[in-house]
């Protein structure tokens, strides 16, 4: 659990960098394709934040045997978060 909630606060920081890039590219060139990626980086932040929210508040809930899928699925968010931002970068 705390291993998912650590991956999911990193995912949290590497988006909003992403949507902080997007918004300098939309301001530059007002092109259309930014403004996706920003609502896109947007819902993916307010999943993590959710997600970091339920892991606190309803630990109890979880089954043990859940976490190592849950941290699986934060694991490669992450991994595709940080190619989206070494791409978007170059």
């Amino acid at each position: 659990m705390t291993a998912s909630t650590i991956v999911s606060a990193a995912n949290i920081v590497v988006l909003g960098v992403l949507i902080g890039v997007f918004t300098k590219i939309y301001l530059k060139t007002k092109a259309q394709l930014p403004l996706g990626m920003i609502f896109f980086a947007s819902l993916l932040s307010l999943h993590n934040i959710i997600g970091v929210y339920a892991y606190f508040s309803m630990t109890d809930l979880y089954s043990a045997a859940l976490l190592p899928y849950f941290l699986a699925i934060h694991v490669a968010e992450f991994a595709g978060v940080m190619v989206l931002l070494k791409i978007t970068l170059q």
